[in-house]
């Protein structure tokens, strides 16, 4: 009787057994980060900032021009420069926080810094073509 057979060694694998096909002994594979390519986070920003509408406009702020700068780093972090209508816009309350927790919530997003500045003041010609169509103008 050979060593792999005896009694002593019954639990144990025999030669040629690999340990590793045991799932209670197989080490789980360490999670990398979720790392997303910057072109894909911000394509998915794009589709989140198409999702927010100035109330008193039937078009969202994307297509409306008010989103000047849209940057994303390797890291995740984003840097929004927008703008509002007009200074006096009924909306600056709720617009900007809006952008700002809308890009919080796409995959590969780590951080948002979100600048209002009224320069260069919006005006109609900054809108898409899209967005001109959807206001018959």
């Amino acid at each position: 009787m050979n060593d792999a057979d005896s009694p002593d060694n019954a639990d144990s694998p025999g030669k040629g057994e690999n340990l590793h096909n045991d799932p209670e002994s197989t080490p789980l594979p360490v999670p990398q980060s979720k790392v997303r390519n910057v072109d894909d986070i911000k394509y998915d920003l794009i589709a989140a900032l198409k999702t927010v509408y100035d109330p008193e406009i039937p078009v969202d702020i994307y297509e409306l021009g008010l989103i000047y700068e849209l940057n994303v780093d390797e890291k995740g972090f984003v840097d929004v420069v927008m703008t509002l209508t007009t200074p006096m816009c009924p909306a600056a309350e709720i617009l900007p926080p809006e952008v700002e927790a809308k890009a919080r919530e796409v995959e590969g997003v780590s951080d948002v810094k979100l600048d209002l500045v009224w320069e260069p003041p919006w005006d109609m010609e900054m809108m898409s073509p899209a967005a001109r169509l959807q206001l018959n103008l």
